[in-house]
């Protein structure tokens, strides 16, 4: 994954690159940490600030999310052949091993536990105990102290024992604080078990980024591959005329620096593509050492027309993250109650029932039975202090509550106007790559007949290139932003499957 620190060298390499060579360029920050630049240079490097531009956007994603969404348990024997992956599984893989994934059932299990131990105190307690005993008394301790003339009243008794079987009972007939501590306790678990759906959309949403990082990596690596071989033939060409006398060496030269060049920034593109399958392996928990063969290509399809009233309604019914911390509203609004109900009085009744004698043969029944009401009289301010300490808990719950529907509101718009944006520039980048694919062939052909010198065949593989670029910018702008309206919706699984057409 693409961390800020990555963020921040890419941005100052662009920037000692663009003064290096004397043409401006303006990197800022927008949208939460995503990044946007406007790039005016001519030559090979505005594709290389471009792609640069690529990674930081697909890190700016992730910028926000917990540190062990991007971690995972790795499973099974890495295997000598490389693992075909398309994003399906990789989500599958992700739901099963992702660490964040992992740590949200475990909360969700802990509240389970919690929920149970509340109830425990509504319900009736029984136990029982089984005790052989053998004691010796002082009277004396006890206030039995006879004094008879003439006679020698002992004061100790001598060692005696008995055996007690027993079982003891005690049930809260009615207790307002208890009953509302195991509403909180409930509520609590239900905003648990959806905080874990929601991880799972972010384990879904994580998985996603990663995969279609290394889509738009390889798209890449294929364009300058391309770019390469064009370049080797023309180099070819030039040597040739050179030979032949028709062409000056400044020409050779020429093609040779851009053969180069290209050739430098696809090493640089392989190597980030391999770094980008192992992130992806970190987020899936592919096993160390796994070799990844990514099975689906840039997918791309316009998103059916939403408005932005029904996709926020769509938001506000089914986002887990929403319900969560509606739970959590609710889990506080009890727990105000709890505290105002310890100054309510509480009933109970507790009751034993044994056996108990020097022998089981001599032994005899006995039983104790006692009800209760209790009360406070004076708590020295703990009951206030402790309705004070809910109030604030439930003020900072609705308050996060108030703010979540505010940034749900954002994301939901922002994706819309982005997939909409993202869509209008696919559509300019393709008809413009297919123009800079006519300035080339013809650059070439004049170049051919002696027309014009490499200048012009290099200016039109750099349009090439830069076009190139913004076609795999673009759709990788669009099918992140799906993604992202995907994780606003809710049941981010199911959506990406539909926006993406994943079969």
């Amino acid at each position: 994954m693409i961390t800020l620190a990555d963020s921040k060298r890419i941005i100052a390499a662009a920037e000692r690159k663009a003064e290096s060579i004397g043409q401006p360029i303006n990197i800022g920050v927008v949208d939460g940490g995503s990044l946007a630049a406007r790039v005016r240079m001519d030559g090979g490097w505005a594709h290389w600030l471009v792609g640069g531009c690529i990674a930081l956007f697909a890190g700016s994603t992730l910028l926000g999310q917990q540190v062990q969404f991007q971690g995972s348990v790795p499973t099974g024997v890495a295997s000598p052949t490389p693992l075909s992956l398309t994003l399906r599984d990789a989500i599958d893989r992700g739901l099963r091993t992702n660490l964040g994934l992992l740590f949200s059932g475990q909360v969700s299990e802990a509240a389970r536990g919690e929920r149970l131990r509340s109830l425990s105190a509504l319900l009736p307690q029984v136990n029982g105990e089984v005790s052989e005993n053998v004691e010796q008394i002082d009277l004396k301790t006890r206030g039995i102290d006879f004094h008879l003339p003439g006679f020698s009243t002992p004061t100790i008794v001598s060692p005696f024992h008995y055996t007690d079987a027993r079982a003891y009972a005690s049930f809260s007939v009615f207790d307002y604080g208890l009953r509302k501590n195991y509403r909180a306790a409930k509520e609590g678990e239900r905003a648990a078990q959806l905080s874990f759906k929601d991880a799972r959309d972010l384990v879904v949403q994580s998985v996603a980024n990663a995969y279609l990082l290394v889509i738009a990596g390889s798209s890449r690596v294929r364009a300058l591959r391309a770019q390469v071989e064009t370049d080797q033939a023309i180099y070819d060409r030039t040597a040739d005329q050179k030979h032949a006398g028709t062409t000056a060496a400044i020409d050779v030269l020429r093609a040779h620096v851009e053969l180069q060049q290209q050739q430098q920034q696809l090493i640089v593109q392989v190597n980030q593509v391999a770094k980008d399958k192992l992130a992806l392996g970190r987020v899936i928990g592919l096993p160390a050492g796994q070799q990844v063969a990514i099975a689906d290509t840039e997918p791309y399809s316009a998103l059916a027309a939403t408005t932005p009233d029904e996709a926020l309604r769509t938001a506000y019914e089914q986002s887990a993250d929403f319900e969560s911390v509606k739970a959590s509203v609710r889990a506080a609004e009890d727990s105000v109650s709890a505290a105002r109900a310890e100054r309510y009085p509480n009933v109970g009744v507790a009751a034993d029932y044994g056996d108990v004698g020097t022998t089981p043969v001599s032994s005899h029944g006995t039983f104790t039975f006692q009800a209760f009401a209790k009360f406070n009289v004076f708590d020295g301010g703990r009951i206030s202090g402790n309705i004070i300490q809910a109030r604030a808990a439930l003020k900072q719950r609705r308050d996060e509550l108030a703010d979540l529907g505010g940034q749900i509101d954002y994301q939901v718009r922002a994706a819309l106007l982005d997939i909409q944006s993202a869509a209008d520039q696919v559509a300019v980048a393709r008809s413009n790559l297919d123009l800079a694919n006519q300035t080339l062939t013809q650059a070439q052909d004049r170049f051919a007949s002696g027309v014009t010198d490499t200048i012009e065949v290099v200016q039109a593989q750099g349009s090439v290139a830069v076009a190139n670029d913004n076609l795999i910018s673009a759709l990788y702008a669009h099918n992140l932003s799906k993604v992202e309206l995907a994780r606003a919706l809710g049941s981010t699984e199911q959506r990406i499957q539909k926006f993406m057409e994943v079969k």
